[in-house]
């Protein structure tokens, strides 16, 4: 059986603000002794703290420690990163797989990880494992009182998310007459996947395993296309055997109450300025792919 594996690096599952200013302002020999010397105080929870929790509880659930997996990626070495894996015993976190690359970009570790998505507060990173076609997203925040009910909430975008930026680059350098003329001409078209289509293909088949049970996963795509553009999405997701709990077609609408009233663990997007807004009601995850972020 496939498993859904997520990586996240050390500084989006846990606080690491305090750390980081030791490393900016005195350097790496200081960051590593201000660690080991508090290797014994737990982290404070960071932005993608509860969506890994949510995550993992989907093991017991389902009774299989295996199906769900979540992997530290991180640019810490074993030795400063020591703390970082005690406080993933002292918050209960079943993470036992990890990669402390000692300042390495930590994404070529995806592939053979297995990995779905990666998770982190470096956009670097991101963008290089976006480059490399791997799912990422650079979490941004979030309220501190998050959702803590049974149920995991994942929103997408459609372009350049779980589509490709094609008809995206349409809309930025044609105008939207042009873009809805040519979506809906291809509405019989399927749109190219994007870097967030396995990761939704695989959060599809973890579903699918819940049937005739509540599923503790919902998905959404939340777009400001409307119609007629609508069309050529739902064929599209129709043609990849995908379906999708909620679909909303916005026209334009800005996102973020739409998110809030969702009850979104994470939402996904590739324009910052969306990030920016839905990131002060949930949590939020920038994509820096595509079109709009060349």
């Amino acid at each position: 059986m496939n498993k859904l594996v997520v990586a996240i690096s050390s500084s989006a599952l846990f606080d690491l603000r305090e750390s980081d200013q030791v490393y900016r302002e005195e350097g790496v020999a200081a960051y590593a002794q201000y660690q080991i010397a508090r290797e014994d105080d737990p982290l404070a929870p960071g932005d993608a703290f509860h969506l890994v929790r949510k995550l993992l509880r989907i093991n017991e659930l389902l009774d299989q420690f295996e199906r769900v997996e979540v992997i530290l990626l991180s640019r810490n070495t074993a030795d400063t990163g020591l703390r970082v894996f005690k406080s993933i015993e002292h918050h209960d976190l079943p993470i036992r797989r990890a990669a402390f690359t000692g300042g390495a970009v930590p994404y070529k570790y995806m592939r053979p990880f297995g990995c779905h998505l990666f998770l982190s507060t470096h956009q670097q990173d991101v963008i290089e494992a976006l480059q490399s076609g791997m799912a990422s997203a650079s979490i941004i925040g979030g309220p501190s009182d998050q959702s803590l009910d049974e149920t995991l909430r994942f929103a997408f975008d459609g372009d350049a998310v779980l589509f490709s930026d094609e008809s995206e680059r349409v809309y930025q350098e044609e105008g939207l007459d042009e873009f809805i003329e040519q979506e809906r001409a291809a509405a019989n078209e399927p749109l190219v996947g994007g870097p967030f289509k396995p990761f939704l293909a695989a959060l599809h088949s973890l579903q699918e395993e819940f049937a005739g049970g509540d599923c503790p996963i919902r998905t959404a795509l939340v777009t400001a296309r409307s119609a007629p553009t609508h069309e050529r999405v739902v064929k599209t997701l129709r043609s990849w055997g995908i379906h999708l709990n909620e679909s909303l077609f916005l026209g334009g609408m800005q996102k973020a109450e739409f998110l809030e009233a969702y009850n979104a663990d994470v939402f996904f997007d590739d324009q910052a300025e969306h990030c920016r807004l839905a990131s002060r009601l949930v949590p939020t995850g920038h994509v820096p792919h595509g079109v709009t972020n060349d």
